[in-house]
């Protein structure tokens, strides 16, 4: 207690700087993953991602990043035991921060799309092991943690797989494909919409005290679908056929029809993605200010002050627009070969996991479930449309999170604890 009167000012200013230093690292790498499969199937440029980027995914992080956060980020350690030695927590917390910020800006800098929840875990867990004892670590949680890496991109995979040979199917390989893929978008735009919503509802609003039982979710996304599906129609009637364009590409007139599709596409992940993924950043620092604020007490949730949300939703915009753009590259391009329509299925396909993921209690990362949609999409044409080298140092960037947030986190709390202890 003593040493939160005496430090409370500075530990809590440290805590404000790792957090944003934790949003920006969210911004560079997990939101890059959101972003990448727009920018690389060509349907944005990387100052429209960014534009679109600032706009929604502050507004979801800032309207539905949550008004109370749950101080133990995913229930992965319990502090029970350090209920009387709140400045251990502190520690920990910002050890935690630190360290899960400082692996996501290495894995950004060599554009590998990481998770940032298993980041956070990760350092938590480092944390809790040295500071309170490896007791304090829900193990079975980590287990599931682990089991997600098989989990999500195997869903997303076979999702986008399906998607991609439906568009094949109702659209490419048909006798008159432009034609078809004005008859069909509306549906694909309604599923965005629909989906979007669900996921938005069941993972985004909880804290907005919307309680909206499952049939009223599922009525209000319908509506949302159904309006998102008619202004689609308003921008894909007036395309037209272009020769010109298909003597190089012959189904350039009808990858035009999915370009505005993947418009929705990304304006509802950075939404999304701003209301799911921010309190991994954020989550720690509401941890250290309830602490601080309450002088010492511990407590398993904590009010969200409104600034903190603000400044989640400006630290993970400053991410993408600094250093963004190497993730970017890797999902959008590296993997495989994108066009629009293949973008789009990943894109539909990673939010229809995350919805199944919500509402079935499966342990998923939503980069990895993007990632594994955009391997699904690759499949779909043959094994050789995938870059293996590639999709091999993602999997070992992904197994190296855990332990690396887990090693770093020790080590700065130990550093910390030395200076004020």
């Amino acid at each position: 207690m003593e040493i939160i009167a005496s430090y409370g000012t500075i530990l809590l200013i440290l805590a404000v700087i790792f957090g944003l230093y934790m949003t920006w690292g969210i911004g560079a790498n997990d939101l890059a993953n959101a972003m990448g499969t727009s920018v690389g199937a060509g349907a944005v440029s990387v100052k429209q991602a960014i534009c679109i980027a600032i706009i929604f995914e502050f507004l979801g992080a800032v309207l539905a990043g949550g008004h109370v956060t749950a101080t133990i980020r995913k229930g992965i350690i319990d502090p029970s035991s350090i209920i009387n030695s709140p400045e251990i927590l502190i520690y920990g917390m910002l050890a935690s921060l630190l360290a899960a910020a400082i692996w996501l800006m290495i894995a950004s800098s060599k554009g590998w799309p990481v998770s940032t929840t298993h980041s956070i875990i990760g350092a938590l867990i480092g944390f809790a092991v040295v500071g309170i004892g490896p007791e304090a670590v829900k193990w079975g949680k980590v287990g599931s943690v682990v089991m997600s890496w098989v989990v999500s991109p195997v869903i997303g995979g076979t999702i986008s797989f399906l998607l991609v040979m439906s568009t094949r199917k109702l659209i490419f390989d048909t006798d008159h494909p432009l034609k078809n893929a004005k008859r069909y978008a509306p549906g694909y735009i309604f599923l965005v919409g629909f989906i979007i919503s669900l996921v938005t509802m069941f993972k985004g609003l909880a804290h907005l005290n919307l309680e909206l039982t499952t049939v009223q979710s599922f009525a209000v996304a319908t509506f949302i679908g159904i309006l998102t599906s008619a202004i689609g129609w308003t921008f894909i009637r007036k395309i037209k056929d272009d020769p010109k364009a298909n003597r190089s590409f012959s189904y350039a007139s009808v990858e035009k029809v999915f370009t505005p599709m993947m418009l929705f596409t990304a304006c509802a992940m950075a939404f999304a993605h701003g209301s799911n993924d921010v309190a991994n950043g954020i989550g720690p620092l509401a941890a250290i200010y309830s602490i601080i604020s309450s002088g010492g007490e511990v407590m398993q949730s904590s009010p969200l002050p409104l600034w903190i949300l603000i400044l989640g939703g400006f630290g993970i915009v400053l991410g993408l627009i600094t250093l963004g753009y190497r993730v970017m590259l890797t999902v959008g391009k590296k993997i495989t070969e994108l066009t629009p329509s293949r973008g789009f299925c990943a894109e539909l396909a990673a939010a229809t996991t995350v919805v199944l993921a919500s509402r079935t209690g499966l342990p998923v990362s939503t980069t990895h479930i993007l990632v594994g949609s955009v391997l699904g999409v690759g499949l779909a044409r043959g094994i050789g449309a995938l870059d293996l080298r590639v999709v091999l140092n993602i999997v070992i960037s992904w197994l190296v999170t855990l332990p690396a947030g887990a090693i770093m986190a020790m080590i700065t709390f130990f550093t910390l604890k030395g200076i004020f202890g």
